[in-house]
């Protein structure tokens, strides 16, 4: 029978080994006693294995405080721990229910976090996986020789839907590839989605029809399952082609809900990610979360960026965008969505790191602040790609492109 490996970083003042298989136990069929039933051929096919442990460190102060525990050492491990995927099956929540359940509440660890999980070749057959990625952005963008450009729209709520409108149709003929929804816009008192879905769209279509080239627009659906197929079915006839989703608030069933309809590109926007990830030693690593999120169908999903104004290293905005870039399955790819205080300037050195353009590249105010306006914001950001791509520095890009020499006088990179 198959199983599923899943890799914790531990730290725990017991002996390792026992600490991992109190995890195992705990998150199979285990309890905290040896109870009548669980017989050694219930436990040869149920129970979860310790596969693998390697010590790292050991420290004298706990990671996470206990008050149920006190020690003078603190031991820190890679493990690894299997199950036969007969516990759980294809069922996502339950999976996770398996990886990341009580397992955060066992005494036994001062810390733990879950970096990566490996799938059996049968979840192939089950899980579609993104139905659009990276080849399907491309294509409904129009956008096959660099990074695909985007932005937000700013502020985030209060405006009315004609002027998110009149905002729009600035960026569409500015050239921007893609614009989303806020992630705290999506049908507040003062503009009603169906109406900024009407709006809006009149606009792109409109844009479209002279130019031949159609904006991507995120709508932002996330809601109750009800309401978020009622707006995805909206979202759909007015002619859109993507839908945004808060991946953390809606959950992996509503999320996999709505990636089933199979019909609109699925920006996955990641808020809350701090909460799982901040710690260390606690909560959830992006390469597991990625892969999560792709077995139940996001095509796109945020990654942070290089130099953000955010918490985030750039080394694991790096791993991020690899983690994305890593076939699963069939081959296919999660488009990675590079956001927070980007504008040019930081486009090379994600190059350096990543040496890939396939990037949604969102800038807000690195696009609307430019003191050409959105047109010369998105123009600069192109002219930034295309100098990195072709092994510019900065510097010697600012001197080529006069769009992108605005950017680096008003973002404040000075030579």
């Amino acid at each position: 029978m198959e199983r599923i490996t899943a890799k914790y970083y531990i730290e725990t003042p017991n002996e390792l080994e026992k600490a991992a298989h109190v995890l195992a136990g705990e998150q199979s069929s285990g309890t905290f006693v040896k109870i009548p039933g669980e017989t050694e051929e219930l436990k040869q096919r149920f129970a979860a294995r310790v596969e693998n442990i390697t010590l790292l460190e050991s420290v004298k102060e706990p990671s996470i405080p206990s008050n149920k525990v006190v020690a003078t050492s603190y031991h820190r491990a890679n493990i690894e721990i299997s199950w036969s995927i007969e516990n759980f099956g294809y069922n996502l929540p339950l999976l996770l229910s398996t990886l990341q359940g009580n397992l955060y509440e066992l005494s036994q660890f001062t810390g733990l976090k879950l970096m990566d999980i490996d799938l059996p070749p049968s979840y192939e057959e089950h899980f579609n996986g993104p139905r659009f990625g990276i080849a399907g952005s491309r294509k409904s963008m129009d956008v096959y020789d660099r990074p695909m450009i985007g932005t937000i729209i700013k502020p985030s709520i209060g405006m009315s839907p004609e002027e998110t409108a009149v905002l729009v149709k600035k960026l569409a003929i500015a050239g921007v590839d893609f614009i989303k929804d806020d992630e705290l816009q999506s049908s507040a008192a003062n503009s009603k989605f169906e109406d900024r879905v009407d709006a809006i769209m009149k606009v792109i279509n409109d844009q479209a029809d002279k130019n031949g080239k159609k904006v991507m627009y995120a709508f932002n659906i996330s809601d109750e399952l009800d309401n978020m197929l009622r707006r995805y079915e909206y979202v759909l006839k007015a002619g859109g082609t993507c839908a945004m989703i808060s991946v953390n608030s809606v959950g992996l069933t509503g999320v996999k809900k709505i990636c089933d309809q199979g019909k609109l590109v699925i920006h996955g926007h990641r808020n809350g990610w701090g909460m799982l990830n901040r710690h260390p030693l606690l909560g959830i690593e992006f390469t597991a979360y990625q892969k999560l999120w792709r077995l139940a169908g996001v095509d796109q999903l945020h990654v942070n960026g290089i130099q953000n104004k955010f918490w985030e290293s750039d080394d694991s905005v790096v791993r991020s965008i690899e983690a994305c870039l890593k076939p699963l399955f069939r081959g296919e790819t999660l488009l990675p969505v590079i956001s927070s205080g980007q504008w040019g300037g930081q486009a090379f050195e994600t190059y350096s790191r990543t040496k890939t353009t396939d990037l949604l590249y969102m800038a807000g105010g690195g696009i609307m602040a430019h003191p050409d306006g959105p047109a010369g914001g998105v123009m600069a950001l192109q002219q930034a790609w295309e100098g990195a791509v072709n092994g510019l520095t900065l510097e010697e890009a600012r001197h080529q492109y006069a769009e992108f020499s605005k950017s680096v006088q008003k973002f404040g990179v000075k030579a």
